[in-house]
C-alpha cells in the first residue's frame, strides 16, 4: 500500500537529444546522453535525493526539501555546461529542469499523484539552460535560493483548474548578482527603505516592509478590488523586496504603467520596477480621471 509524503519532484532532460543522434550517430550520441544522465544521477545523490527512472534522456528525482532540488539543478546545469566532452559542433549540450514540491505516493520505489504531473510540466515549460520551478516550491525554499528567483509567467495545468505561476530558477552566478540591489562604497544601501502608496476610488493601501505585498484585480479577496470588463480575477500584484517595488501582470489584457517623466509601459505577463510616481490602469490606458486608475507614488520613510 502507497504512502502518503511530501517531496521536491524534479524532472531534466536533454535538449534537442534527437538531433544529436542525426549529427553524431547512434553510438557517440547514446554516450553522450549518458553521460548527462550521470552528470544529473551524481547532482541528485550528492544533494540528498533519490533517483526514481531514467526515461531516454531523462531524470526523475526526488528530495526531501527544496533547497536540496535547486541545489542539485543548479549543480547539473553548470557541470553540464562546462563539461568539455558535451558539446556539438562546439556549443555545449543543454538540458532543461522543472521542479515542484508537494504531495505525492509513494511505492515500491516509485512516486505517483498530480504533483508528479505538475513537476513534468514545469519541465515542458522550461527552454534549453533553464530551471522552471512553482510557487510551492518558493515558499519553502531558504532566503538565499528565494533572492534567486523571478516569476516569469503563468500556466494552465491539466486537471488543476486554474493558472499556476512559473518562476525561473537564476543558477548562474551572473544572473543572481545582478538582482541584488546596489550597494553603497561605505557598505549602507544606497537607497533607504521606502513606502507606496496607492490610491483608487475611496480606496487607499500602503506597501513598506510591513506590509510587502498586495494583489489587485476584480475578485473579493484582492487587497484592491476593481471591477471592470478588461480586469482579470487576480490582474496585477505589487511586491516590496530589495529595497525596491515590482508590479508582476497576470492578466489577459495586460497592465498599462505611467511614470510621471517617462514613457508609457505596457506589461503582460511580466514584471517592471515601479518608481517616482503615475497611473497604473488595468487592461487599459490609464487615465486619470476615471475611477479604475489607480494613482501611486513612492515615498522615502
Amino acid at each position: 500500500m502507497g504512502k502518503d509524503i511530501e517531496l521536491a519532484i524534479l524532472f531534466a532532460d536533454v535538449v534537442g537529444s534527437t538531433r544529436l543522434f542525426e549529427v553524431m550517430g547512434d553510438v557517440r550520441a547514446r554516450d553522450m546522453v549518458a553521460t548527462c544522465i550521470d552528470v544529473m544521477r551524481e547532482a541528485t545523490e550528492q544533494h540528498n535525493g533519490t533517483l526514481i527512472k531514467t526515461i531516454g534522456d531523462e531524470v526523475m528525482s526526488t528530495f526531501p526539501t527544496a533547497d536540496d532540488a535547486l541545489n542539485a539543478a543548479g549543480q547539473m546545469q553548470k557541470q553540464i555546461t562546462a563539461h568539455t566532452e558535451l558539446r556539438v559542433d562546439g556549443q555545449p549540450v543543454a538540458i532543461r529542469i522543472g521542479c515542484h514540491f508537494g504531495s505525492v505516493v509513494l511505492e515500491n520505489r516509485d512516486v505517483f499523484g498530480a504533483s508528479v504531473h505538475t513537476a513534468n510540466r514545469m519541465t515542458s515549460q522550461a527552454k534549453a539552460g533553464q530551471i522552471i520551478t512553482t510557487s510551492a516550491t518558493v515558499e519553502r525554499l531558504s532566503p538565499e535560493w528565494r533572492a534567486s528567483v523571478r516569476q516569469i509567467d503563468v500556466a494552465v495545468i491539466r486537471g488543476q483548474g486554474g493558472e499556476v505561476a512559473l518562476y525561473e530558477v537564476l543558477w548562474q552566478t551572473e544572473d543572481v548578482t545582478s538582482m541584488l540591489p546596489s550597494i553603497a562604497l561605505n557598505g549602507r544601501e544606497a537607497r533607504r527603505p521606502r513606502r507606496l502608496r496607492l490610491s483608487v476610488q475611496t480606496t487607499e493601501v500602503v506597501l513598506d516592509e510591513q506590509h510587502p505585498h498586495v494583489a489587485i484585480g476584480r475578485a473579493d479577496d484582492n487587497d484592491i478590488v476593481i471591477r471592470g470588463n478588461l480586469i482579470s480575477r487576480l490582474h496585477a500584484r505589487i511586491e516590496f523586496s530589495r529595497n525596491r517595488f515590482t508590479l508582476t501582470d497576470q492578466s489577459t489584457n495586460g497592465t498599462f504603467v505611467k511614470i510621471s517623466g517617462e514613457e508609457e509601459a505596457f506589461v503582460r505577463r511580466d514584471s517592471m520596477p515601479i518608481k517616482g510616481e503615475g497611473l497604473i490602469g488595468l487592461g487599459r490606458i490609464p487615465d486619470r480621471d476615471s475611477p479604475l486608475t489607480i494613482h501611486f507614488v513612492c515615498e522615502d520613510s
